[in-house]
Order: structure tokens, then C-alpha cells, then sequence
């Protein structure tokens, strides 16, 4: 666009020499003609400087325009990088939490699995002395079943001698014919007694391995279920430890795979920032370079526009003159439509003033009648209490001379009598105070009449009211 602007200034300068020469060699007319060329020249020329003046504006705007939204969108990435860093941080921050919450809550488990066989140690051990103490229960039994067993052996070997000493009593007193009883007695007892002896023996060590064997049972038993309750606490810690474990393994993939999404997308801002700053430093450099021919342009316009001033003061005053009449015109209308509407009110005010000024007159002309009946019964009445007061005091002041009364009793008396009194003058009080009211009622009402009155342009009129004084 510069150069062509160059081109046709140099045409200008050009073919201005020419116009000046002819205009001196022909006179008057052809000064005319030239001016009138010069001044076509001129104005197309004018165009044309607006014309690039326009597009001029317009690249600069637009230009800015780009810059505005670029450094937006830069600092928007760098606010939302800002707000990526935090939530990296804030995920730092949490899963590091979330380990410690995870190595408490092992600790926990550990805790409680310690416990839990400690626990069944202590109830086996429990379980044991149990089984211990039945097995020596069972045994002190069988010893007293042995012992009772060795007594009745005795009895019975007390009572084979006393047999015997009977058998021996018995042969010293038959002969020697019952040695063959006596000994087939003797062999037959002593069989009968190791028989008796085989079977306690016998019946004790089955007893004593019933015993054992119901004992060696129960504790078998009794590991078995300590061993499966140990296997179920095993197996639901490990199940519990494995799910705590995929659980935390799970959140740290997913926060891994987060920061890897959140650190490529900062490289990717990164680049982008660094495309913008590139591409915001080549805007500058165009902007640059764009606004020395604006300059130019501009000046040009401004001396074309010094020429043009005149005409432009002519045609904003004869606008200004249109509008400004446009506006009286306007004006004058509503003015008179106003004047219209407050000539209609008035007459309305004015109509309603006399009505109320002759409802007013009979007002006022009541409530004067009205207060200065009032306030003669109250001056009458006021009057005859005065004129009854100092009857009953002199009437008083005769009945005390003339009885000579108790000082005490007098006392009383006149103690009632200042009651009495008392209450005459609240009385009397309470009537100056009602007819300083009515008064003052009257005297505002009178003093409103006389403003309004006066307020619509009437002066005071000789009803013959007037403010009274107490």
C-alpha cells in the first residue's frame, strides 16, 4: 500500500507543475479551470487517503483486537496451569494422606490380629487348665474308688481270718477230717479273692483309659477349633488386607495417571505459550511496521481536513440551527399543551376553593359558637365553685371559733378539708386545662383559616372571628 501511496504523490508533485505554469499562462479562466481540476484531484485523492485510512483502522483493530484475545487465552493458561499445579499439589497432598490413613488402619489390623490370638491363646491355655483340672478331678475320683475298693478288701480279708479262726476253732473241735475242707475253703477264697483283685484292677485301668482317652479327645477338639478360628481370622485379615491394598493400589495408578495427564498437559500449554509469545512478537513487529504508514496517512488526512474545516462549520451550524429550531418547535407545542392542562386546572381549584371557602365560613362560624358557649359554661361553672369555696371556709372558720374544738380534732378536720380541697383545685385545674385546649383548638383552626386564606389569594374577610386570649 506504500509504495503505490508514493507513486501517486510523486504523479502529484508532478503534474502540479504544469498546472501552476498553465495557470500563469492563460489568465483568469483557465486559473478557474485548474482549481476546479485541482480540487477534483483533491478529493479523490481525499477518498482515497480514507479509503486506506479505513483499512488502516480496520488492520489495527483487528490487530488489537488478536492481541487482546491472545493475551486472554495466555492468561488463561497460565491461570488454568496455576489451578493444574494446585490440584497436583492437592492430590500430593491427599494421597499422601491416604497412605498414612492406609499404613494407620494396617496398624489397626495388626493391632486387632494380635489380639484376636492373644485372645485364643488365653482361652486355649484357659481350656487346658479346665481339662487339667477335670483330669485330676477324675483321678482323685478313681483314688477314692481304689481306696474304697483296698477297705472293702480288708473287710473282706478280716473277715476270711475270722473264718478261718472259726474254721480252726471248728477243727480243733471236729478233727483232722475238715483239713481237706478247710483247704479246698482256703484255695476257693484265695481264687476269689484274685479274682476280685484282676477285675478292680482291670475295671481301674479301663477307667483310667477312658480318662485318658476322653481327655487326649477334648483337646484334639479343642486345638482343632482354636486351629479353624486362627485359619478364619487369617483368611478374613488377608482378605481385608487385599482389598485395603487393591484399593490403595487402584487410587495410586489413578493419581499417577492424573499427574502424567496433568503434566502433559502443562507441556502442551508450555508450547502454546511459546507459540503465542512467537506469534504475539511477529503481531508487534506487523503492527510496527503498519503504523508508520498510518502515520503518514493520518497527517495527510489531518491537512486535508484543515482544508475541509469551513465547510463542515457551515453544514454543523445549519444542522445544529435545524435541530435546535426542531427542538423550540417541540417545546413550544408542549408548552402549550401544558399551558392548556393548567388553565383547565386552575378553573377545577378554583371552583373547588369557593365551595370550600363557603363550607369553611360555616365551619368556622359552628366551632366559634360552639367554643364560646363552652368556654362560658366553664367560666360560670369555675366561678360558682370559687364562690362556694369561700362560703364553706368562712362557714368553717365560724363553726371552729364558736365550738372550741380539740386541737387534735381540728387537726383531722382540716386535714379532710385540705383533701377536699386538693381535689377542688384538680378539678380546677382540669378546666383551665380543658379550656386552654378548646382555645388553642379555636385559635389554630382560625389561624388555618386565615393561611388558606391567604394561600389562594383572598385577604381576611370580616366574619367577625378572631383569636382568642386566656
Amino acid at each position: 500500500m506504500a509504495p503505490k501511496k508514493d507513486k501517486k504523490k510523486g504523479d502529484k508533485k508532478k503534474g502540479d507543475a504544469p498546472d501552476k505554469g498553465q495557470a500563469l499562462g492563460e489568465g483568469g479562466e483557465m486559473n478557474v479551470e485548474a482549481l476546479r481540476e485541482k480540487i477534483a484531484f483533491m478529493s479523490a485523492e481525499l477518498d482515497h487517503e480514507r479509503e486506506e485510512r479505513n483499512y488502516f483502522q480496520l488492520e489495527r483493530d483487528k490487530v488489537n483486537t488478536f492481541w487482546e484475545i491472545t493475551k486472554k487465552e495466555l492468561e488463561d493458561r497460565k491461570a488454568e496451569l496455576r489451578n493444574k499445579d494446585r490440584e497436583m499439589e492437592e492430590l500430593e497432598e491427599r494421597h499422601q494422606v491416604e497412605i498414612k490413613v492406609y499404613k494407620q488402619k494396617v496398624k489397626h489390623l495388626l493391632y486387632e490380629h494380635q489380639n484376636n490370638v492373644s485372645q485364643l491363646k488365653e482361652e486355649c491355655e484357659r481350656a487346658l487348665k479346665l481339662q487339667h483340672e477335670e483330669h485330676r478331678q477324675h483321678e482323685a475320683e478313681s483314688k477314692k474308688d481304689k481306696r474304697s475298693l483296698k477297705l472293702e478288701l480288708k473287710e473282706l480279708e478280716l473277715a476270711h481270718e475270722d473264718a478261718i479262726r472259726e474254721l480252726k476253732q471248728a477243727r480243733k473241735a471236729k478233727c483232722r477230717e475238715n483239713d481237706k475242707n478247710v483247704t479246698k475253703l482256703r484255695q476257693q477264697y484265695e481264687r476269689e479273692v484274685k479274682e476280685l483283685q484282676q477285675k478292680y484292677e482291670l475295671k481301674m485301668k479301663l477307667l483310667r483309659e477312658d480318662l485318658e482317652l476322653r481327655r487326649k479327645v477334648e483337646i484334639l477338639e479343642i486345638e482343632e477349633r482354636k486351629n479353624n478360628h486362627i485359619n478364619e481370622l487369617m483368611k478374613k485379615h488377608e482378605k481385608a488386607f487385599g482389598e485395603i491394598k487393591n484399593y490403595y493400589n487402584d487410587i495410586t495408578h489413578n493419581n499417577l495417571d492424573l499427574i502424567r495427564s496433568l503434566k502433559e498437559e502443562v507441556a502442551e500449554m508450555k508450547k502454546k505459550e511459546i507459540s503465542n509469545e512467537k506469534l504475539m512478537f511477529e503481531i508487534a513487529q506487523e503492527n510496527k511496521k503498519l503504523s508508520e504508514p498510518l502515520t503518514r496517512a493520518l497527517k495527510e488526512v489531518e491537512k486535508l481536513r484543515h482544508e475541509l474545516a469551513n465547510y463542515q462549520k457551515d453544514k454543523m451550524s445549519l444542522q445544529n440551527a435545524k435541530s435546535r429550531l426542531h427542538v423550540l418547535e417541540t417545546q413550544l407545542r408542549d408548552l402549550t399543551w401544558e399551558h392548556e392542562v393548567l388553565e383547565q386546572r386552575f378553573h377545577h381549584v378554583e371552583k373547588e376553593r369557593n365551595e370550600l371557602f363557603e363550607k369553611f365560613e360555616s365551619t368556622i362560624y359552628d366551632v366559634q359558637q360552639k367554643s364560646g358557649f363552652k368556654n362560658i359554661l366553664l367560666e360560670r361553672k369555675l366561678q360558682a365553685i370559687n364562690e362556694s369555696l369561700e362560703k364553706k371556709e368562712s362557714q368553717l372558720s365560724e363553726v371552729i371559733h364558736a365550738a372550741n374544738l380539740d386541737p387534735n380534732l381540728l387537726g383531722t378536720v382540716s386535714k379532710k378539708l385540705d383533701d377536699v380541697l386538693d381535689a377542688k383545685n384538680g378539678a380546677i385545674k382540669d378546666l383551665q386545662y380543658e379550656l386552654a385546649r378548646v382555645t388553642k383548638a379555636h385559635n389554630d383552626v382560625i389561624r388555618v383559616y386565615e393561611s388558606k386564606l391567604t394561600e389562594f389569594g383572598n385577604r381576611a374577610c370580616g366574619t367577625g372571628c378572631g383569636v382568642i386570649f386566656i
